[in-house]
């Protein structure tokens, strides 16, 4: 069996879908995005492809290496983004050729579900409250929301106060034991998320995810000592090499790669097995569409230390298309009491609707992240 062509389509709402077809008729499909870059992502898988078309689809191990290791510079969001589609593509070519899901070639599953839970906004109390309790009805025992929005380096009390009030009334709205996740979303530097991390403690959170950037490895330790609550990080780092920095600091509970930008399933894999060495729990991060969330499920199937997998179907970004619109049969990710089930078709379990895709891609998006300013002017993280 060989590589025959490496197509991509960028398609509504703001992701990137890449099609590998093999002489054989099997044709495996991934998800490499960067959101607001997915155009880079595209060209650097056409870059990848002079040297894939025309080999033997199954040695993923090797590809992987010669992809990330073939070129002097290595790492980062673009390029292990572009090779995390692809080589969601090659597991569910090795999967449909053998006739299994992709996570029986890893072993087999230690689960048949995995926990989800649903994003419901942040930004004004009541809004956040309903979302909250929708999700709630909809069978989710689990939510995530923003913390804040924008925040100086030292801000006014009063963005702290509405902090507060915003979780308090999720709080309200759904009772103390539904989880409940709240993202600084990189938003929040050392002197204020040590602030809001302590006046956060008596809420009882799931996680806080991202209380500084990723940059910032140096202060989870000490942010870990303030808050109760478990400490989750890593949508923003790609690699075996970046999380190996972030275990050995130490004070993340959780960690988050995305398999669409974290190399894929070979990669992630990897990571979530030393991530287990640390005794340091795995929650995917996936914000993106089906085939991604096809490769997550793959992933949490067999990686012992995943307990909850963030999906998108029905958040804000997905306003021209939602997840279940690419795929043929939408029942393949079947919730029920706030868990989804690992699909178990062969390769990542999912079938793509091509015809849709075509006619989708021929609209394309070019989304971007909005751009935030403080009130001095200057650029603030969103």
């Amino acid at each position: 069996m060989k590589i025959t062509s490496i197509k991509t389509f960028l398609v509504p709402p703001r992701w990137c879908f890449v099609r590998i077809e093999t002489d054989s008729g099997i044709v495996g499909w991934g998800e490499p995005v960067v959101e607001g870059r997915a155009q880079t992502v595209a060209a650097a898988v056409d870059e990848l492809s002079d040297y894939l078309i025309g080999k033997d689809p199954s040695p993923i191990e090797d590809l992987w290496s010669v992809m990330y290791r073939g070129g002097f510079y290595r790492g980062g969001p673009i390029l292990m983004s572009a090779i995390a589609g692809i080589d969601q593509a090659l597991w569910d070519i090795k999967g449909k050729h053998l006739g299994v899901p992709t996570h029986v070639l890893f072993g087999g599953p230690v689960r048949d579900r995995i926990r989800v839970y649903s994003w419901i906004g942040g930004d004004r109390p009541a809004d956040t409250a309903k979302a909250a309790r929708d999700a709630v009805a909809r069978g989710f025992t689990a939510v995530k929301m923003n913390g804040t929005e924008e925040m100086h380096f030292v801000d006014s009390y009063d963005k702290v106060e509405r902090v507060l009030e915003n979780v308090q009334a999720v709080r309200d709205a759904v009772g103390p034991h539904i989880g409940l996740g709240v993202d600084f979303h990189g938003r929040v530097h050392k002197p204020m998320a040590k602030v809001l991390m302590r006046e956060l403690a008596p809420y009882k959170l799931m996680f806080i995810e991202e209380p500084v950037l990723s940059e910032h490895l140096e202060a989870i330790p000490e942010l870990a000592a303030i808050s109760p609550a478990p400490i989750a990080l890593g949508e923003r780092m790609y690699s075996r090499y970046d999380f190996k920095r972030l275990l050995q600091t130490g004070g993340v509970d959780i960690i988050q790669p995305d398999p669409s930008h974290s190399g894929g399933i070979t990669e992630t894999r990897k990571i979530a097995a030393m991530a287990e060495a640390y005794d340091v729990a795995l929650a995917l991060h996936c914000p993106l569409g089906p085939i991604a969330l096809a490769a997550n499920l793959q992933l949490d199937a067999i990686c012992h230390n995943a307990f909850i997998q963030e999906q998108s179907l029905g958040i804000h970004y997905n306003a021209a298309n939602d997840l279940l619109d690419y795929v043929t049969d939408r029942s393949v990710f079947a919730y029920k009491d706030g868990y989804v089930t690992i699909p178990g078709g062969p390769g990542l379990g999912v079938e793509v609707n091509e015809a849709y895709v075509a006619e989708r891609a021929a609209v394309g998006h070019r989304w971007r992240n909005p751009l935030w300013r403080h009130a001095d002017g200057s650029v603030a993280e969103w």
